[in-house]
């Protein structure tokens, strides 16, 4: 019975139940040791029709890649047959009982999601994790993605952990300890000869902890003295290690090796022990004794303390000699085990020790076979660290850096960096230094040094591999105009140059290197023309993800958001299919942008709703700012105030930390199209001007936001404030080439145009070069500009039929302010309008809902769609359940049936 956990049972209970019901839950539930965690979750355990999966954290497996995955998924891995190909084959390789097959971490994730999925349509899935603060990186990264996804599938995951465990956004509660009166009964069941003095003083040093009150009697009674200053966890562990001191010299030295590896089966032990000059008969012995003082127990082949306190007690009470012969004779008996022995020799090391690293070397390359990047970098550190030769050494931390980069531990990769004494004087070696000292300088905020490290690789590179040289180039030029830095791009355009030709596939790269250099240098006309290349090769080309990209951000400076859309829509497709899922937050990026400029507003948003958790479940914090941006702008001319104001400041505070101008760009165009939405005009002016002054000034956004100026100008009375940026506007478009340019070019003309013939000519050739239909936010602009002008002419008739078209379309978007404006103007027109009967069925759907259904909509089975979004095959059907009564359809046939917009 557990005394004073009422109301913390319950909410456990709450989380199971939520399963039973066919729901899901998480929850991390942390607690200082010995507070009573692992005892909470033996209760939740109970009960029938649930299948309970259950795993803990180690710390001598924490550098193990997916130990405690593994140890959670063994029971039910035959159902592992049942997964798509490539989930399984990823799922299998990383826990080390199929083919190593070096898949994306976040696909194992997916794997994971699905399999729990699968297991759950049987009865509900109740998952465990006990001590996750001592989960190795590759099972925490990949739990705490599956529980942020869980949503309608029967399953409940509970983490157990200490306060230093990163919860990453998950529901937590938190365990304190049990009041006075449930102390003293504890005390009365466990040391019930306690004299008055010495339980009032457990109960108030205790804390309420119950392994506390268990311990610290065992301490008391031996007349010992509290060490009472010490932190809680440290008094047990001198009660731990006052109950140690009392055992025999053969159980102490049993307790040592046991706790040099607790992980370690009683065949590793038996060996250990013998090394240690101890026979079969004395281990028996010394277990059976050891038990009785309830310090162990012998579960399943293995060696379980008590309580992990227990453990680091056993573990400090032995000497420096006593562990280093305990980790050598574990080294011994793991002959058949390569990983761990390569730990315990480096735990016997006393000084540099070729053996051991080379060990550790071969550990991180099995490691990273399993996508345990995080794994292999604490392999090769301490491999550095067993390490004389400092060549040897500083190539061991470059790659241990590497490593932890992949494994997306930015402060890990800046330490083991910092380590390295001297920039290796091998070219290659130089130039991956320089490299991840750039994107460790990126990540951290200084994107001007980022781009500095990157020209010094370039550097290293031009005379050993020009091609190398060239593509670093090209990333620090993308770098300089994310900046906004034109002496900088120039530099890198210069030094590509000076390299030569440019090598076969990035022909196009380099060129727009140097058009980007001239488009802030000198203008448009030269420039993007130069840029156009890399555009049509990324329509071209299915190779490689960072250029597909790199083509599809070009083509948002040239203005080819159709191309722009297609290139990032394919190499979204393709991350999805090959499970590249770190890939997908820039691949949203560039996607989202596209349909947003494209009019698409809802497909935008889907695509930025998906981006941003990505960016959270990849550890890209850096791409945030871009996809809110895109929810802040369309936030913005939705009308959404709260939403805009609340994405536009997370992107100022991202371009605070990082400086990457487009950012910036994004959250003073979303305030100012705010502004213009709720008829501030003069407030939204003032912005654009302002950010006209700083660094947005190179940002492709200046010349986005030209018309919205032109426009402020217009609603001012101060058309003369409107040339300029109109000017702009129409330098660019005449380089662009493209007709949706040229038409918001002739309605900018037409707002400023004194001359109503004028006027006139230039809305008609907007609306033929509006033809093709493809931007419908800018042709509804057009439309609306049109009619008010109209009806400021007094021709009021010829306006309605402009005001209703701008109208309807503004609805359709949805647009609803501007939609209300040209309602207005109607009215003022004299047309009394009416609500426009169509109903918008997409408008109902949520960001989640519409991208299923428009998968659905292709014929994609549930579980086809649950691979390509990282979700399992139910929360794909609740979804889908949800959204067909909001579309008046019931099943997939019908839905297949309807005209669904791109």
């Amino acid at each position: 019975m557990l005394l004073g956990r009422d109301a913390d049972r319950a909410v456990l209970r709450t989380a199971v139940e939520r399963a039973r019901a066919g729901y899901s839950a998480a929850l991390v539930l942390r607690g200082e040791a010995g507070i009573g965690k692992s005892a909470l979750l033996d209760d939740t355990a109970t009960g029938s029709g649930l299948t309970v999966l259950r795993c803990a954290g180690y710390e001598s497996e924490a550098e193990m890649p997916f130990a405690s995955l593994h140890l959670l998924l063994y029971p039910v891995l035959g159902r592992a047959e049942a997964l798509p190909e490539l989930q399984r084959t990823a799922l299998l390789g990383a826990l080390g009982v199929g083919p190593a097959a070096g898949r994306d971490p976040l696909l194992i994730g997916a794997s994971v999601l699905t399999l729990l999925g699968d297991l759950a349509e049987d009865q509900p899935v109740l998952c465990l994790v006990d001590d996750a603060h001592w989960l190795d990186e590759s099972s925490a990264r990949t739990l705490r993605f599956v529980a942020r996804r869980l949503h309608a599938d029967a399953v409940a995951m509970i983490f157990a952990a200490r306060p230093e465990f990163d919860p990453a956004g998950l529901p937590e509660h938190w365990l304190d300890g049990i009041g006075a009166s449930d102390c003293v009964a504890l005390l009365d069941r466990w040391a019930p000869g306690l004299d008055r003095v010495a339980r009032e003083r457990i109960v108030r040093e205790s804390g309420g902890n119950p392994l506390a009150l268990r311990e610290l009697p065992r301490v008391v009674g031996d007349q010992a003295h509290l060490p009472g200053p010490l932190p809680l966890p440290q008094r047990i562990e001198h009660a731990f290690g006052t109950r140690i001191a009392r055992m025999t010299p053969d159980v102490r030295t049993v307790l040592t090796i046991a706790a040099a590896d607790e992980t370690a089966g009683l065949g590793n032990l038996l060996r250990a022990t013998a090394t240690c000059g101890i026979s079969r008969d004395e281990l028996r012995a010394a277990l059976r004794e050891a038990e009785q003082a309830e310090l162990l127990r012998v579960s399943g082949g293995r060696i379980i303390f008590t309580h992990p306190l227990l453990r680091a007690a056993a573990y400090q009470q032995a000497d420096f000699d006593e562990r280093l012969a305990a980790h050598r004779a574990l080294a011994e008996a793991a002959a058949a085990e390569p990983d761990q022995q390569a730990w315990h020799l480096a735990a016997a090391a006393t000084g540099p020790d070729d053996t051991a690293a080379r060990a550790l070397e071969l550990t991180a390359e099995r490691a990273q076979g399993r996508s345990g990047h995080a794994a292999a970098a604490a392999a090769l550190e301490r491999a550095a660290e067993l390490t004389g030769d400092p060549g040897l050494r500083g190539r061991r931390l470059i790659e241990a850096a590497v490593a932890a980069n992949h494994a997306g531990q930015q402060n890990r990769t800046r330490h083991l960096l910092d380590q390295i004494d001297e920039i290796p004087t091998d070219p290659l070696r130089a130039a991956r230094y320089y490299e991840l000292e750039a994107r460790v300088a990126f990540d951290s905020g200084d994107a001007a040094r980022a781009h500095d490290l990157l020209v010094e690789a370039s550097t290293a590179l031009a005379e050993v591999d020009p091609v190398a040289a060239h593509a670093v180039l090209v990333d620090a030029g993308r770098n300089a105009w994310q900046l906004s830095d034109p002496s900088r791009l120039t530099d890198a355009a210069e030094r590509l140059a000076k390299l030569g030709p440019a090598p076969d596939g990035l022909a196009a790269a380099v060129a727009a290197v140097t058009g980007a250099a001239r488009l802030l240098t000198v203008g448009p006309v030269d420039a993007l023309p130069a840029m156009r290349p890399l555009v049509a090769e990324g329509l071209r080309s299915r190779g490689a993800y960072a250029l597909r990209l790199n083509a599809a951000f070009v083509a948002g400076i040239v203005g080819d958001f159709n191309a722009g859309g297609s290139i990032a829509r394919q190499v979204v497709d393709d991350c999805r299919v090959a499970g590249a899922i770190g890939w997908l937050p820039l691949a949203h990026v560039t996607l989202a942008t596209a349909e947003l400029y494209l009019g698409r507003f809802r497909n935008a948003v889907s695509s930025a709703t998906e981006g941003l958790q990505l960016t959270t479940d990849t550890g890209q914090p850096n791409r945030a700012g871009y996809l809110e941006g895109v929810l802040a702008w369309i936030a913005a001319v939705q009308g959404d105030e709260e939403e805009c104001l609340r994405l536009s400041a997370q992107c100022h505070d991202g371009f605070t930390t990082h400086r990457i101008a487009n950012g910036l760009a994004w959250a003073i165009w979303a305030r100012a199209m705010l502004d213009l939405a709720h008829g501030r005009a003069a407030e939204a002016m003032t912005r654009l001007e302002t950010a006209l002054d700083g660094p947005v000034r190179h940002q492709a956004h200046a010349v986005y936001f030209a018309p919205d100026q032109v426009e402020c100008a217009v609603r001012l009375g101060e058309p003369e404030r409107g040339r300029v940026p109109c000017d702009r506007f129409g330098t660019w478009a005449e380089a662009a080439g493209q007709n949706w340019a040229q038409a918001v070019w002739h309605r900018c003309q037409g707002m400023l145009a004194p001359d109503t013939d004028v006027a006139d000519q230039h809305f008609t050739a907007a609306l033929r070069a509006h033809a093709d239909g493809s931007r419908p936010w800018e042709i509804a602009r057009t439309h609306l500009a049109f009619g008010e002008r109209l009806r400021r002419d007094r021709r009021k008739n010829q306006a309605r039929s402009q005001l209703r078209t701008a109208r309807e379309m503004f609805e359709r978007l949805p647009a609803q302010p501007w939609a209300d404006r040209a309602a207005a103007e109607l009215r003022a027109a004299g047309e009394q309008t009416q609500v426009d009967p169509t109903v918008d069925l997409l408008a109902a759907l949520s960001p989640q809902e519409l991208q299923i259904v428009k998968l659905a909509h292709a014929g994609l089975t549930n579980r086809e769609i649950a691979a390509q979004l990282f979700l399992s095959p139910k929360t794909v059907s609740y979804h889908l359940y949800r959204a067909f009564p909001k579309l008046n359809v019931a099943s997939r046939r019908q839905l297949a049936r309807l005209d669904l917009p791109g």
